[in-house]
């Protein structure tokens, strides 16, 4: 059994939750200028409550979106479990139409204009590796979710 399956069983125990509930997978929130544990640092404090994922990546690698009510286990950068979260909901935006209000919720820039540079030149690389187009109307999955456990 692994430590991400010990911890998880843990989260069902001490919860109460059923068994029958499942692990969505795991999270890791690493990105330019951020070191996981930072992020993990802003979810587990409460000021990143949301991120976005390009909606090409899901397309070409022909994953499902992800839904609301889905559970995550929240890893740090040594892949250690730190908290259990539970997607609240999920909307597919462009980036274009990305608020400020929407942006405040990855609790890691000053303004929106912040936000869209940090954002634009991580979907730049992530277009490269992956292999599509970055334009100012590119789909984003914007998922807000609630930490539900730390264990």
């Amino acid at each position: 059994m692994t430590e991400l399956d010990e911890y998880w069983n843990k989260f069902i125990s001490d919860t109460g939750r059923s068994e029958d509930d499942k692990c969505a997978g795991d999270l890791n929130f690493e990105a330019k200028g951020f070191v996981g544990d930072e992020k993990v640092a802003l979810v587990l404090g409460g000021q990143k409550t949301a991120f976005f994922a390009s909606w090409p990546t899901f397309s070409i690698d022909m994953e499902p979106l992800p839904v609301s009510g889905e559970l995550y286990i929240v890893v740090d950068r040594a892949n250690n479990p730190r908290c259990v979260i539970e997607l609240e909901s999920v909307e597919i935006v462009p980036f274009n139409e990305v608020t400020w209000e929407m942006a405040r919720q990855e609790g890691e820039d000053e303004n929106l204009g912040a936000w869209k540079e940090r954002q634009q030149d991580a979907l730049e690389d992530e277009a490269a590796v992956v292999g599509f187009e970055f334009t100012p109307d590119i789909k984003l999955v914007f998922q807000t979710f609630k930490v539900i456990y730390r264990g």
